[in-house]
């Protein structure tokens, strides 16, 4: 795999996706490539965007192409954001709205189990396969960290103290959904030969 095309125009999810590759790999993103950055997400899983967006480009480039769709399920929001998390607060995609209004929502709650699912799919000629990884652990009362993105600074993994946002890349990286999705990724591909 010399080239992989990795379908975000989110700048966070491209650092993290290739810290956890191999040396060697080059790494592109749709930009690099004339293909603009918003990709389109109209499925109703995890599962259909990162499908939706990786088979896109694929179509257009040719290249092997990696997408990742993550959301972040509530147990007492009935398993939401989910799907919607990027756009919890609206199609701006502001991060700092969205966690507002999750706080919002949660004021008050005892209940704040929580976990972050990140679903990766990888397109290439005759190939199509999803890897899913997931990491409990629940939400803070408010903010903390300067690290990450999204909802990290919210996000306290299960057994941990401090939130994603206060952890150092390569922390995070080891215990994280994206990095354990990359990680099977990483197995099939090796396996694959």
């Amino acid at each position: 795999m010399p080239t992989l095309v990795i379908c975000t125009g989110n700048v966070g999810k491209r650092k993290e996706i290739e810290a956890l590759l191999p040396e060697g790999v080059r790494v592109l993103v749709p930009e690099d490539l004339g293909i603009p950055a918003d990709l389109p997400e109209s499925g109703v899983t995890l599962e259909e965007n990162a499908l939706e967006k990786a088979r896109h480009v694929h179509q257009l480039s040719g290249l092997p192409c990696m997408a990742d769709d993550t959301g972040l399920e509530v147990d007492a929001l009935d398993g939401r954001p989910g799907v919607r998390s990027a756009r919890y607060a609206g199609s701006a995609r502001d991060p700092q709205q969205n966690m507002a209004k999750l706080l919002e929502e949660l004021a008050g709650e005892e209940e704040r189990g929580a976990r972050f699912r990140t679903v990766i799919a990888f397109v290439d000629s005759g190939e199509e396969r999803c890897f899913e990884g997931e990491v409990r652990g629940h939400i803070a009362d408010r903010p903390s960290g300067e690290h990450g993105f999204g909802y990290d600074p919210v996000f306290i993994p299960e057994g941990g103290k401090v939130s994603f946002a206060e952890m150092d890349d390569r922390t995070k990286n080891a215990i994280s959904h994206r990095g354990r999705a990359v990680a099977k990724f990483l197995a099939h591909y090796r396996q694959r030969g």
